[in-house]
């Protein structure tokens, strides 16, 4: 998988022929998590990523009813992620492989820089990564890191976290602060009770994987917090991609 190319990858979710995590894959290509809200939360939504550029770095913003990006010709947001969440009032009601029946006209887009896309550059230095080794999906826990309200969008930031050595971290940390674009620089390590987290088992998005004695914890703020913010906000209705499975791009890092 991690040989293909981003339009390759992109076939492949279209058939449904791979729903799995995209950490990985498509080394050197901006991956993307993405949030679809209705026109009428559009400017909010846009002003809370504006204001909380950590966990919401944008890539994109596409026209109301667009549905191909322009950093990724031909591809189509509603079929081209291995899955995807349908939110209403708040509550995860559905997740699917495709958004299509979904569709509205007044429906918009955003695609927001994930940290995913920095791991090959952590892996060039050597730095391995326990969930790509494993093959399982980053961990991700819910915080108490509160983001800057924009209308009716506010609640606290959602982190990924992986076990990097303590002879490591200072490298992890400045590798990963060259892209800003994909979340940048971890803003936690250690302490997880610190930002709220009682449990490194129990991630409340994708898998928990071993920390090993010579680790320590670090977090980066993590794409999923729109998730969390539109189930802490009661947003009507949203579309986003499924914890862990992006929208590859065609941008190089």
């Amino acid at each position: 998988m991690e040989k293909l190319s981003p339009a390759e990858l992109r076939a492949l979710y279209r058939q449904a022929a791979h729903t799995g995590p995209t950490a990985g894959v498509a080394r050197g290509f901006v991956q993307a998590n993405m949030m679809i809200v209705p026109r009428e939360y559009a400017f909010e939504f846009l002003l809370f990523c504006q204001r909380n550029p950590k966990p919401c770095p944008l890539v994109e913003v596409l026209e109301p009813g667009q549905f191909e990006p322009s950093c990724a010709a031909g591809a189509d947001l509603r079929s081209d992620i291995p899955g995807y969440r349908i939110y209403e009032q708040g509550s995860l009601v559905k997740e699917v492989s495709d958004i299509s029946s979904y569709w509205r006209d007044d429906l918009v887009s955003f695609l927001l820089g994930c940290s995913f896309s920095f791991e090959s550059a952590l892996m060039e230095a050597g730095i391995r990564l326990r969930h790509v080794d494993q093959q399982r999906n980053v961990a991700m826990y819910k915080t108490n890191i509160p983001c800057t309200p924009a209308g009716r969008f506010q609640g606290n930031m959602v982190v990924s976290m992986r076990p990097i050595k303590s002879s490591e971290i200072a490298s992890a940390v400045e590798i990963s602060g060259r892209f800003p674009q994909v979340h940048g620089a971890p803003v936690h390590i250690g302490h997880p009770q610190a930002i709220g987290i009682q449990d490194l088992a129990k991630p409340d998005f994708g898998d928990a994987v071993e920390i090993m004695a010579d680790e320590l914890p670090v977090f980066w703020a993590c794409g999923v917090t729109p998730q969390y913010i539109a189930e802490l906000s009661r947003i009507p209705f949203c579309i986003t991609h499924a914890p862990g499975k992006m929208f590859v791009t065609d941008l190089r890092m």
